[in-house]
């Protein structure tokens, strides 16, 4: 009987190490604009694009509507019962069209651990959205910045 307990002691002590793990970036974090479908697009409209665009490195971003930029990263530590990662947009200050400010935009996102990479970006597809100066996104959990990367608009 003490054996018994003993093990299932033992496995509470791994599932609960496992749930607690830390997320982490593993290797090098792709920034910059994807490359896509190139377009002559108008406020509203979209194109579809593939899940696994190549990315120009860059900070520098065009103000044109279709521009779609951010980061790929693969995190480690992944699971499902973690806590969910949180994507921070801060940008020079969108206007939507009631007139509001928007300097920051907060996107809770859930760990997906059979995801091989995680993205965060962004695209212009409303005309209000194209604003130039600095952008600057970050992923955390928690208290934790996993990652982080500045671009500017022009």
């Amino acid at each position: 009987m003490p054996l018994t307990r003993l093990r299932a002691l033992a496995a509470l002590m791994l599932i609960s190490g496992l749930a607690s793990a830390e997320v982490r970036v593993d290797g090098p974090v792709e920034y910059g604009v994807f490359e896509g479908p190139s377009a002559e697009l108008q406020s509203g409209e979209r194109v579809l694009r593939r899940s696994n665009e190549s990315i120009r490195q860059t900070e520098t971003v065009p103000a044109k509507l279709g521009t779609k930029f951010g980061m790929r990263y693969q995190l480690v530590g992944k699971v499902a019962e973690g806590q969910p990662l949180t994507l921070l947009y801060f940008t020079p200050g969108i206007r939507t069209a009631d007139g509001v400010r928007h300097d920051k935009f907060e996107v809770t996102q859930k760990l997906v651990p059979g995801a091989p990479q995680d993205v965060m970006a962004y695209e212009f597809t409303e005309s209000h959205e194209i604003v130039p100066g600095e952008w600057r996104f970050m992923v955390f959990q928690g208290d934790r910045l996993l990652t982080q990367q500045r671009f500017t608009v022009r």
